[in-house]
C-alpha cells in the first residue's frame, strides 16, 4: 500500500482521539481558563469589589446616625429596628424589583439593594454596642464636662467599636454573597459570568467565579478582622 495512502487511513484515528484541551473537553478545573479569560476575570473582581465597597460604605454612613438615635431616644428603636429588619426579609429579586423604576438597570440599582440589606447587620451591631457602654462611664465623662457630641465621639462610639466591628464583618461578607444576584441587570461582578456560565454550562468559568467570590469573602472578613483588632487594642489586652 502506497505511503500516502496509509496516512489517509490513519487521520480517523488521530480526530477520534480526545482533545488536549481542557476547555475543549470543558473540565471544571483548568489553566487555559484563566490564562485566555485573564482580563474578563479582573473586570469582574473589579466590578464585584467597587459594588461591594461603596454599599457598605453607604450604608455604614446611613447606620451610625439611625443606631445614636435608637440609643439617645428609646421611642426610636423600636420603629428603626422594625423597619431595618422588614428591609432584610424581602427577596432580593423582589428588593432589586421593587427599587427598579427608580434607579433602573443600573449598577446603582444593586448598590442601594445592598444598603437597605446592609442596614439591618449595621444597625443592630452598633446599637448593641452603643447599649453596652457602661452608665458609669458615660457619668465619669459628664462630670468631666464632656458635652452629648463630645460624649459620643469620645467615649461611646469607640467603647461601642467591637460590637460595630463585628456588624461591619458580617454584612460585608453578606454582600459580596449578594453582589452575585445584581447580574439580573447585568451588574453582578463575578455573579454575571457564574449566571452566562450556569446557562451555557461552561464549568470551568462557574467553578472559578464561584471560588473567587469566596476568596474575596474570606479575604475581607480577614482584613475587617485584622483592622478591628488594630482599632481596639484594649479587647486584646482583656483577653490576655
Amino acid at each position: 500500500m502506497p505511503p500516502a495512502h496509509q496516512a489517509t487511513l490513519a487521520t480517523p484515528a488521530v480526530d477520534a482521539a480526545p482533545p488536549d484541551d481542557c476547555l475543549a473537553r470543558n473540565d471544571w478545573i483548568c489553566g487555559a481558563y484563566l490564562d485566555t479569560r485573564r482580563h474578563i476575570l479582573v473586570d469582574a473582581v473589579v466590578q464585584h469589589l467597587q459594588i461591594t465597597a461603596i454599599a457598605v460604605a453607604i450604608a455604614l454612613v446611613i447606620a451610625v446616625p439611625l443606631a445614636v438615635v435608637a440609643r439617645r431616644w428609646g421611642w426610636a428603636a423600636g420603629p428603626v429596628l422594625a423597619l431595618t429588619t422588614v428591609l432584610y426579609t424581602i427577596p432580593s429579586l423582589a428588593m432589586f424589583s421593587l427599587l427598579l423604576p427608580a434607579y433602573g438597570l443600573s449598577a446603582t440599582l444593586v448598590v442601594a439593594g445592598l444598603v437597605l440589606y446592609s442596614l439591618t447587620l449595621l444597625v443592630r451591631n452598633i446599637l448593641a454596642g452603643l447599649r453596652a457602654v457602661p452608665e458609669e462611664t458615660r457619668q465619669a465623662a459628664r462630670g468631666m464636662g464632656y458635652g452629648p457630641i463630645r460624649l459620643l465621639l469620645t467615649v461611646e462610639l469607640p467603647l461601642a467599636l467591637p460590637a460595630a466591628m463585628a456588624g461591619l464583618r458580617i454584612a460585608t461578607v453578606s454582600a459580596v454573597s449578594l453582589v452575585t444576584v445584581g447580574a439580573i441587570v447585568g451588574y453582578g461582578g463575578l455573579g454575571n459570568l457564574i449566571y452566562s456560565g450556569m446557562n451555557t454550562y461552561f464549568k470551568a468559568q462557574v467553578l472559578t467565579a464561584s471560588a473567587l467570590c469566596v476568596v474575596i469573602a474570606v479575604v475581607a472578613d480577614v482584613l475587617l478582622l485584622g483592622v478591628g483588632r488594630l482599632l481596639t487594642p484594649w479587647t486584646r489586652a482583656s483577653r490576655s
